[in-house]
């Protein structure tokens, strides 16, 4: 199964973890990425630490885990490509029809997929 369909299929919980340029580290739940038809990755952002520290530093790593029994998920490890901040960009990615329109910015953050592991073990 293609990490595209993987995700639009598999029920769980992601958490992203960023750190800044000193190496203090964050994380956050996030919702699932998007996938991008070049091979990219895209992430929806509110201007917060996650955000801040991708500024210094272009590493992250999103973790997701299924929801069930045991410790199933994915780990992928990511590069910040660039950033968008259209809001008419950011909605065309949101999957959620109820998507909040307050005035707070949001950005969407691509990345590049360096790697990928199953969440326990290697």
């Amino acid at each position: 199964m293609e990490l595209k369909e993987y995700f639009e299929k598999t029920k769980g919980v992601g958490v992203f973890s960023t750190a800044d340029g000193d190496g203090r580290v964050d994380s956050a739940v996030y919702s699932r990425p998007n996938f991008l038809e070049d091979g990219c990755l895209a992430m929806i952002m509110r201007d917060r630490l996650t955000h801040k520290n991708l500024l210094s530093n272009p590493y992250a790593v999103y973790l997701y885990i299924e929801d069930g029994p045991g410790y199933k998920g994915k780990r992928l490890f990511l590069k910040k490509l660039g950033e968008g901040q259209s809001r008419e960009l950011v909605e065309s990615m949101h999957r959620h029809k109820d998507f909040d329109h307050d005035e707070e910015t949001r950005f969407l953050v691509f990345f590049e997929l360096e790697k990928v592991l199953p969440l326990v073990g290697v």
